[in-house]
């Protein structure tokens, strides 16, 4: 995985990218990734990718304002990177920095070694979600099909 044109486009699949998903909490928003990521490769386990993302959570929250959230951890025996896209239904708390309810996540689940690509991908996720206009189009997706059009056309 020394390939270094790993982009937002290429690990984001239109199977992980939900619209207005239903969560009540952060707890179920870290759920609801951990299911998704599971139905689309069986090999993961649900728990262990739950675990990571709670564990993550622990040492900061990864809620970096604005109605942002970019969930992230490192899981054992992973040979790629797997992004989640989802808008939610009602924005959830997450302790952001800002206080502010969460309704727009981007969850990036990266193999346990893969430290440089995995600064780089979060790098590019707050570059784009700095973009107000940009995640104003993205909220205002109605479907999972728009949605991963709007997230692949970004900033353009």
């Amino acid at each position: 995985m020394s390939d270094n044109s790993l982009t937002i486009d290429n690990i984001l699949a239109p199977e992980l990218t939900l619209c207005q998903v239903p969560a009540s909490s952060k707890k179920r928003v870290l759920e609801n990734i951990a299911e998704r990521i599971h139905f689309q490769d069986q090999t993961l386990s649900e728990t262990d990718i739950f675990n990571s993302l709670v564990s993550r959570e622990r040492l900061g929250s990864t809620g970096i304002g604005q109605g942002i959230a970019i969930p992230h951890c490192r899981l054992d025996g992973l040979d790629r990177v797997i992004g989640v896209l989802m808008t939610l239904a009602e924005p959830v708390d997450f302790d952001a920095i800002d206080n502010q309810p969460v309704d727009l996540t981007f969850a990036l689940v990266v193999p346990k070694e893969a430290t440089s690509e995995h600064l780089e991908l979060l790098s590019q996720l707050a570059e784009k979600f700095n973009d107000g206009a940009f995640c104003q189009r993205l909220r205002e997706c109605t479907d999972s099909e728009s949605l991963y059009r709007a997230m692949r056309e970004g900033n353009r």
